[in-house]
């Protein structure tokens, strides 16, 4: 990142431009048919991650009020 001034704290971070331009691309929508092409693939990059090679790996595509009304449902019943 020549010509940037280099900020050596724990944040506020410098950004490099390719990540800057990475955050203008659109959000992949949760509810769109193309979401499982790019959920399904993880699933095993995230068992290796957690070195589980028998267990199921369970991706919870909602916002943050989904997770949490599957959380209370859960415990409730």
């Amino acid at each position: 990142m020549a010509g940037f001034t280099h900020l050596f704290i724990p944040g506020p971070t410098n950004i490099p431009e390719e990540v800057r331009q990475a955050m203008n691309l659109p959000m992949e929508d949760m509810r769109a048919a193309s979401f499982p092409n790019l959920t399904l693939p993880l699933f095993e990059d995230i068992k290796r991650v957690f070195k589980n090679e028998t267990g199921r790996v369970f991706i919870f595509p909602s916002s943050g009020t989904g997770a949490w009304e599957a959380a209370m449902t859960n415990v409730l019943s």
